[in-house]
């Protein structure tokens, strides 16, 4: 019967009918992960400025009494002004997670919302994760259906976060397939993020994040109180998909639904910066590490790129702040030439540094069929370096580190989050050591407590 229903009501009765015990135990674990992962992140961007600005906003205008928790600040809010400001912060860094063939950042906007919710509402750790899953299903499938043309123009963290968000918040709230498509309907014709911001160096990452965990969580409570929204807003005649992608696939909705796990697809980021800079940086290591190459040695880097990393990173010429140098290919590959490394640390302090500039201009992004027929399912890096000493040398890394197939341990995991706290100064390690205890053990609280106490 559901498989004769429009994609966009068989994605609702997916979401409104999983339930923990569907889920495979791989997925939970991978789902606690991504939420650990999600947590450094997030602490990570107490130190900055526009996240600041948000915080602000909801101190101005939100309760201050809620059971909801603002990370950064260890205040307490109602889950909406919650959510929006963890949103904005864990995507400050440029170390929240991606899910390469929706390129989508889907912890970002699914976590804020379904943590802020389950404390408000005094849910327990198996339904914040069945949340988050039906989230990261969901998203992850509306982002490929959408396609290449839509991420060309539009953030799709913002756009299709907004119904990732609404879709989590629906399901922790319980609401049936019918009010889950219509938190569907008002998500959507809400969702909204340009990449115009790139090219001035503008503060609209934080809010693309920040507005769409707000405005899915606002549309299922509207749902829960039977306030209605378009039933086939993703591939109405009017909806998303027709004014937002030339290539949008409809069967991409709705692909092995309950049977192939996006979740556990998500990759890590191992690096500081945009993913599209992420394989370049690993095959720039690479042959650096097999050739003994100082950054000195170095006369040019050609990275070979498939067409989104150019449609993003080739507006940034000039970086002028730290955030617009994590999107500017010459930026990142110079400080992993320069310094071994492009973390948070390294972008805070050297990403204006004489030496990581005199190398940016050394590094130029060139189309590759091979790569761009790959992307997005494959993120591919390769770089031809030629050397001062007449040498030109080549290397690839198929799998960047982070990807499923190459991806980061627990323990690695842990350390990546205790740096990024450590970065923000929002929580001490034994605070965030706490908070590790409370997300590995997640399936078993029977309700969902503060990460960071009191």
């Amino acid at each position: 019967m559901k498989d004769t229903l429009a994609p966009s009501a068989q994605l609702a009765h997916f979401a409104a009918t999983l339930r923990f015990e569907d889920i495979p135990e791989p997925v939970l674990r991978r789902t606690e992960d991504l939420m650990l992962d999600w947590l450094g992140s997030t602490l990570a961007g107490k130190a900055g400025r526009p996240v600041q600005t948000i915080e602000a906003i909801a101190r101005e205008q939100g309760p201050g009494d809620g059971r909801a928790e603002i990370l950064i600040s260890r205040r307490r809010s109602s889950p909406l002004f919650a959510a929006m400001v963890n949103a904005a912060a864990s995507h400050y860094a440029e170390q929240d997670d991606v899910h390469n063939g929706s390129v989508f950042h889907p912890a970002t906007v699914i976590f804020p919302v379904v943590l802020a919710l389950a404390q408000d509402r005094g849910c327990s750790g198996r339904e914040l994760l069945t949340a988050a899953v039906a989230g990261y299903e969901c998203g992850i499938r509306i982002g490929e259906f959408l396609g290449r043309s839509h991420y060309r123009i539009f953030h799709t963290t913002g756009t299709v976060g907004t119904v990732a968000a609404a879709i989590a918040a629906s399901r922790l709230l319980g609401l049936s397939t019918s009010r889950m498509q219509h938190a569907m309907g008002s998500a959507g014709t809400q969702a909204a993020g340009l990449w115009e911001f790139l090219r001035d160096a503008a503060d609209s990452k934080q809010l693309h994040t920040a507005k769409a965990a707000a405005d899915g969580l606002m549309a299922a409570l509207l749902a829960e109180k039977d306030f209605t929204g378009a039933r086939c807003i993703l591939e109405g005649k009017q909806g998303m998909a027709a004014g937002m992608s030339t290539d949008a696939n409809p069967a991409a909705l709705t692909d092995r639904l309950g049977e192939r796990w996006a979740t556990v697809e998500t990759s890590f980021k191992f690096h500081a910066s945009c993913r599209h800079t992420h394989p370049a940086a690993d095959a720039l290591q690479k042959a650096m590490l097999e050739h003994g190459l100082k950054a000195a040695d170095i006369a040019e880097v050609i990275t070979h790129v498939h067409q989104g990393a150019i449609d993003v990173l080739g507006p940034v010429t000039d970086p002028q702040t730290v955030h617009q140098g994590k999107f500017s290919m010459g930026t990142v590959l110079g400080l992993i030439a320069c310094e071994g490394a492009a973390g948070v640390t390294e972008f805070e302090s050297r990403y204006r540094d004489p030496d990581v500039a005199d190398f940016r201009v050394r590094v130029k992004m060139q189309l590759d069929e091979e790569v761009d027929r790959a992307y997005p399912v494959r993120w591919i890096g390769k770089v031809t370096v030629h050397t001062r000493d007449g040498r030109v040398l080549h290397a690839r890394v198929d799998e960047p580190k982070g990807d499923p197939g190459n991806t980061l341990t627990r323990p690695e995991l842990e350390a990546k989050a205790l740096r990024l706290a450590a970065f923000g100064g929002a929580a001490s390690e034994a605070q965030t050591q706490a908070a590790f205890r409370h997300i590995w053990g997640m399936a078993s609280l029977p309700r969902v407590p503060l990460l960071l106490g009191d």
